[in-house]
């Protein structure tokens, strides 16, 4: 079969021939459609993720959409180390496959799942959103930012804050105040600041690094010991940088709980079920990102393009 294939890690992947993946016990062949160019899958091709393996040659893509042996649409991840979804065909097991609603079609399914489950995993079971709460998404102008905002308000929430670099994006975005990430660095410190006094309930983190430093500053600085809030912070990505630097007073100062969102803090089965709500909502249009589709004998050249708010998916 015609495939993706990475032969060297952290290069791009080359068009050209891989074997048949074979299929076993309790798996189904699916002949894919579309599979989504995610910050995952380029950080496992390039063995820097935590869950890959570094094993090569590998057809990378953890996702798709595609056909079942009797013609059924579904949403599908990859079941097989090294044979990912980025080629004509892939394996996968039922619990790992969802039926498509007729309302999203194969390039909204695979651009939006792995962003969408990554949203509403952090914002409703790692964070726990609630009605009326004030939510601030650092990394908002991203596809995963972007889709953050809007389970943000499907969640209840009273009050969005968006940080982000490209602040453009959020012209239509509905959000109730925007904190612009390529200002000098106090001017973001002082508008973090004017926040944190207000009270920000939950933070959604998709760069960490300085951005995050530089909140957590303004966290610790607005703190007055008659009126404490808590602040439950939730770090998702780490586009800005893979480290902080975290002050022992920051935690004594701000009544902060600090959590992770990903494949190894919430169970797979849960991310599983969530995602017949997260292709409803977008079926009805309640959720929506902007795709790229760019046929899969281009990976090559697309591999590292900049998505400027749009996801990259392949079609085969």
């Amino acid at each position: 079969m015609r495939a993706a294939v990475v032969n060297i890690l952290g290069q791009p992947p080359q068009y050209h021939e891989f074997p048949d993946p074979v299929v076993g016990e309790n798996e189904v062949l699916v002949r894919v459609r579309a599979a989504g160019l995610h910050p995952v899958v380029k950080a496992r091709a390039s063995g820097a993720h935590y869950s890959s393996s570094g094993e090569i040659p590998l057809v990378p893509g953890i996702d798709g959409a595609g056909l079942l042996p009797d013609g059924s649409r579904v949403y599908f991840a990859a079941s097989r180390p090294r044979w990912g979804t980025m080629a004509e065909r892939c394996v996968a097991s039922p619990p790992f496959f969802i039926p498509l609603p007729d309302g999203i079609d194969d390039l909204q399914a695979a651009a939006i799942a792995n962003p969408g489950m990554s949203a509403l995993g952090s914002l409703k079971e790692r964070a726990g959103v609630a009605k009326g709460e004030t939510v601030l998404i650092l990394g908002a102008t991203g596809v995963a930012g972007q889709l953050a905002i809007q389970v943000a308000r499907h969640l209840g929430a009273k009050r969005i804050i968006a940080a982000g670099r490209n602040v453009e994006s959020l012209a239509d975005a509905g959000v109730d105040a925007v904190i612009a990430l390529g200002q000098p660095e106090e001017a973001i410190r002082d508008a973090f600041a004017a926040e944190a006094s207000a009270g920000i309930d939950v933070v959604i983190d998709y760069l960490w690094g300085r951005p995050t430093e530089l909140l957590l500053e303004a966290l610790a600085k607005g703190f007055r010991s008659d009126s404490v809030r808590s602040t439950r912070f939730v770090e998702v990505g780490e586009s800005a940088g893979k480290t902080i630097s975290l002050p022992g007073a920051t935690l004594r100062s701000v009544d902060l709980t600090l959590k992770g969102s990903g494949f190894g803090s919430v169970p797979l089965r849960t991310i599983l079920a969530m995602m017949p709500t997260l292709f409803s909502l977008a079926a009805k249009g309640e959720l929506k990102i902007a795709v790229e589709p760019v046929p899969l004998s281009e990976v090559e050249t697309a591999w590292n393009r900049p998505g400027k708010g749009r996801r990259i998916v392949f079609t085969i």
